[in-house]
């Protein structure tokens, strides 16, 4: 048996489609406003996509660009000032921030109804509370491509290996709202390959490189791989590669489906981001939330 490869470049291209379709029908152009602090060619990369698929998807994109040794005050400011834009409906802070600046602090300004990456703790409390608000962008994308793959997920055992506040925890929660039994496992977790194994959906997000092997994952299993880790190529000496957490190849022969990486998991962030765009500007302006958003 060979797992089916999970494409999340394509899913995430029908799920911009859907936005697309759902600007259209809104009153007004949604706005996302990106701060960007300092010149990292990552970050810079990144900005730039989000930007690209921000207007491509019909909405308004606003970036914001503060030198490398702007202070921690004239990032809040700036954030203050976003929040008070009664004409933007989303702020993302690009992380990470330059060092010497308090990434915390800088977050917990961002006003909980535009935060479309979800990282505040009011954002947080309404996750784990089952309150509305706006979900963080890589968790949602994960549970997005397991219902693709599997449907209804209620029932299924989703064990999240990994605990971080930007992926492991939310996913955990997010499964429980689709009424999954849910087990958070993490480094010092006993028995861990044992608890991975009796997993029906396979959430790896503890950011080493290929810990995840075969003989860990059930028969049939969804394989949902986060991690996103650099290590030297093994064809062309002195380049890297990209590998997740999970040891693909071996593990796709287990799997029923796997995410690969990179094309899994990562162009679902963007796509994510800009759906809790539109779903701010609703709640915001009082527009009904096009169904089309729905998964």
């Amino acid at each position: 048996m060979t797992g089916i490869k999970i494409d999340g470049r394509a899913y995430a291209e029908g799920l911009r489609e859907r936005i697309s379709q759902a600007v259209k029908e809104l009153p007004d152009q949604p706005a996302l406003a990106v701060v960007l602090v300092g010149d990292d060619p990552a970050s810079q990369v990144y900005v730039g996509s989000k930007a690209k698929f921000t207007v491509e998807c019909g909405m308004r994109s606003l970036e914001h660009k503060l030198p490398a040794d702007a202070s921690e005050e004239d990032v809040v400011s700036l954030v203050r000032t976003l929040n008070a834009d009664k004409d933007v409906d989303g702020i993302l802070v690009q992380l990470p921030l330059p060092a010497g600046l308090n990434s915390d602090r800088v977050i917990e300004e961002i006003h909980p109804d535009k935060d479309v990456d979800g990282l505040t703790e009011a954002s947080a409390g309404r996750l784990s509370l089952g309150k509305a608000g706006l979900r963080p962008c890589t968790p949602t994308g994960c549970v997005m491509l397991a219902k693709d793959q599997l449907g209804d997920l209620s029932g299924k055992h989703c064990v999240v290996l990994g605990r971080s506040i930007l992926v492991g925890k939310p996913a955990a929660l997010l499964f429980l709202e689709q009424n999954c039994t849910v087990t958070i496992a993490h480094s010092r977790t006993s028995n861990l390959e044992d608890i991975c194994k009796s997993a029906d959906i396979l959430v790896a997000a503890v950011g080493r490189p290929q810990m995840v092997q075969a003989e860990w994952i059930k028969e049939g299993a969804c394989v949902i791989d986060v991690g996103i880790n650099r290590v030297p190529s093994l064809k062309r000496p002195g380049k890297t590669r990209l590998v997740g957490d999970v040891n693909y190849l071996p593990s796709k022969k287990i799997a029923g489906s796997i995410t690969p990486v990179p094309g899994g998991v990562g162009p679902m962030t963007i796509a994510c981001l800009l759906r809790n765009t539109v779903i701010a500007a609703c709640s915001r302006r009082g527009w009904a939330t096009p169904a089309v958003l729905d998964f």
